[in-house]
This record gives C-alpha cells, sequence and structure tokens, in this order.
C-alpha cells in the first residue's frame, strides 16, 4: 500500500483533482469555490494558508503577581459594584482598631472614675471630666443648635495667662458656656476657659457641683488673680445680673462695668484684656416683665417672663434656636504699666471704658452685618 499524501486542508488543487468522481456539476461548483477563495486570499495580501489557533489566556486575578501569562489587573482599575445579594466587604484592622481603642479607653475612663484615680485642681476642676463628658454634652448645642460663628480667636495668646471680658445676656447665662466651647474647640493651642461665676451659681444643687467640675469660680478678685498668676485664661462679664437680666427693649445695650475689678486684676499680673463681643444670645428669651414678687420668695435677682415662660410650662423653658456669633478683638495689653498702676482710679476708669466701648462698638457691627435672628 501507496504511502498516503497529506493534503492540507485549503490546498486549492486538492479540490480540483479530488479524482474523477469531483468531475461534472459537482467538480465545477468546487472549482468555483476555490477560486472565491483564491481571490479572497489575494485580497488579503496573499495566498490563503493554515488557519492559526488562538492561545486562549486565563483571566488576569486582581491583585496577583505578575508572571508570564499575562498582566496583573491595575490598582485603579474600576471595581464591579455589588450586587443587591452581595455580601458587604469586612472593616478594615484600621476602622476595627480604632473602635478598639475607643472602647477600651472609655472603660478606662470608667475605673478612673469608680477607683477616684483622677485629679481635681484647688477650685474643683476637673480636666478629664471636662474635655471628654461635659464638652460632649455642649458641643451638640453649641453646633446644632445656636451654630455658633467664631471669629478672632487668634487674639487670644497661645500661653500664659489673659483676661477675656465679655458682655453678658440671655435671662439664662448660656452665653458663658458657649464662649467656654468656642475657646476649647477652636483654639490651636487647645487652651481651656476658666469663668469667673456670681455666688447664686455655688449654692444651687447640682449646678453647683459642675460648674466646679468645668473649672468656674467665684468673681473675686483673689481667685481670679491666682488663676492669671497660674497662665491660665480667665473669663469675666462684668454686667453681672444687669446685663443677663435686662429687658428685651433694651438688648445688646451694656450696662454698667462695675467699679473695674477687672482692669485692677489684669494690671497686678501684667495680662493682656481681650474684649469679646457675643451676638445671638439676647433673643433666646425675650425678657418681656420681670416678676419681682416671685423673685424675692426665691432668692433670685430676678424671675423672667417670656412670650413661653412660665405660660408652657417646662416647654416654655427651651431657648429659641438663634444664630450666634462670637468676636474676640485685639488685645489691650497691660504689662507696659508699673504694680502701682492697679492703685490708680483714673486708669482703671479709662482702660474699663476703653475695652467696654470696643466691645459696643463690635456688637453693632456685628448686628449690621447680621442678616437675621435665626440664620
Amino acid at each position: 500500500m501507496a504511502d498516503a499524501k497529506v493534503i492540507p486542508f485549503d490546498d486549492d488543487r486538492s479540490r480540483g483533482s479530488g479524482g474523477s468522481a469531483g468531475s461534472g456539476a459537482s467538480g465545477g461548483k468546487a472549482a468555483q469555490r476555490s477560486a472565491r477563495r483564491r481571490g479572497a486570499g489575494s485580497r488579503r495580501g496573499g495566498a490563503a494558508e493554515s488557519v492559526p489557533v488562538r492561545e486562549v489566556r486565563p483571566l488576569p486575578v486582581r491583585g496577583a503577581a505578575p508572571d508570564d501569562d499575562g498582566p496583573v489587573a491595575s490598582e485603579s482599575s474600576p471595581t464591579p459594584a455589588p450586587g443587591p445579594g452581595a455580601v458587604p466587604e469586612p472593616r478594615s484592622r484600621e476602622e476595627d482598631g480604632g473602635l478598639e481603642r475607643r472602647i477600651a479607653g472609655g472603660l478606662a475612663f470608667l475605673r478612673r472614675r469608680l477607683t477616684g484615680d483622677y485629679e481635681v485642681d484647688d477650685f474643683g476642676y476637673d480636666a478629664e471630666l471636662t474635655d471628654q463628658v461635659l464638652m460632649s454634652m455642649l458641643r451638640p448645642v453649641y453646633e446644632k443648635y445656636f451654630r455658633v460663628e467664631v471669629k478672632g480667636v487668634e487674639n487670644i495668646p497661645a500661653e500664659g495667662g489673659a483676661l477675656i471680658v465679655a458682655n453678658h445676656s440671655g435671662t439664662l447665662p448660656l452665653d458663658g458656656l458657649m464662649m467656654q466651647v468656642a475657646v476649647h474647640d477652636h483654639h490651636p493651642a487647645d487652651r481651656h476657659l476658666r469663668l469667673l461665676a456670681a455666688d447664686l451659681v455655688f449654692v444651687l444643687p447640682v449646678v453647683n457641683e459642675l460648674a466646679r467640675k468645668l473649672g468656674h469660680t467665684l468673681a473675686c478678685a483673689e481667685d481670679a488673680e491666682r488663676l492669671l498668676g497660674q497662665g491660665e485664661l480667665v473669663g469675666v462679664m462684668p454686667e453681672g445680673f444687669k446685663g443677663v437680666g435686662k429687658p428685651f427693649s433694651e438688648r445688646y445695650k451694656l450696662q454698667r462695668f462695675g467699679r473695674g475689678g477687672f482692669v485692677s486684676t489684669a494690671l497686678r499680673q501684667g495680662a493682656p484684656i481681650i474684649p469679646c463681643s457675643i451676638v445671638g444670645a439676647e433673643e433666646i428669651y425675650p425678657m418681656i416683665g420681670n416678676a419681682k414678687t416671685v423673685a424675692r420668695l426665691l432668692g433670685f435677682p430676678y424671675f423672667p417672663l417670656t412670650p413661653t415662660f412660665p405660660w408652657l410650662g417646662p416647654l416654655g423653658a427651651v431657648p429659641l434656636p438663634t444664630k450666634w456669633t462670637i468676636q474676640f478683638g485685639e488685645p489691650i495689653p497691660t504689662d507696659g504699666y508699673s504694680p502701682e498702676a492697679a492703685e490708680d482710679p483714673m486708669l482703671m476708669f479709662n482702660l474699663t471704658d476703653q475695652v467696654r466701648e470696643q466691645i459696643q462698638h463690635t456688637l453693632y457691627k456685628l448686628l449690621v452685618q447680621r442678616r437675621s435672628v435665626f440664620f
């Protein structure tokens, strides 16, 4: 038996001379198909040859090391969105670690509170409780309810003692608390404000303890000088009850600043005086009347009557959500005076009037710029 001849499958000659059996009609048709194939091959640039088999490579795996089988998918290539039934990706180690740290920190804080292993200064100030609890309670009111805008915080020194003097208003002294949050949250050196409060604050139950924990102390020259000597920021509102309890018709009109005791304190310590103007607190409880008889019976300096209190009961004690602005002015230096200058009544009068006029002028400027009480 003769050796078989291997014929390429697209050899045209094999189609035409496949034997006498290919003659006739079928042979003619085969010749026509062969001619068409030759024509197509010439248009492609030459005679048709054997068809190459395409190599099929596996799809690249995202994140796999590159090898000879194919390129690695780029990290920047889009990741398809998960379908409705897809399982969400687990949280990263960083997220889990952050959550674990917060839980551990909270448990450690509770342990220290229960065992008494925390520090309180001579005035009763609890820095840890203030930072982690009390400020966290005041911050939503500050940010979401009153939406306080702070200006001029760079005028507060980064270190050393300073006396911040502000106007006082609002029927209830919420302006002092909001000023304290403003300094705590916005000062780049994370400074804390120590407020001087009236005697009434320290005779009220619960309020007394919270005020001490927040760093408040009696509004007396001795305590103020001691704090300034320790390099603390001290806040004072010289209008006192005359400012916080004034009628709504006298809003944003500063009352008398006392006898200038705060100026004497700053002069003795050589601490700068920083005027502070607060807009927005006057309207939270519009005081349209004062029940003096009730105030005397309760031992209060005044008993406010507002459009909602006491007519709506406890609901009337909710403050109106006004928009606040707190602006810290340029410091007034006192270190250029001698310690004996604190005994000069004319100098104290002039400095007191200068601070008062600067606060009043800034109040008028902020009121002109304000679009609305609530926006």
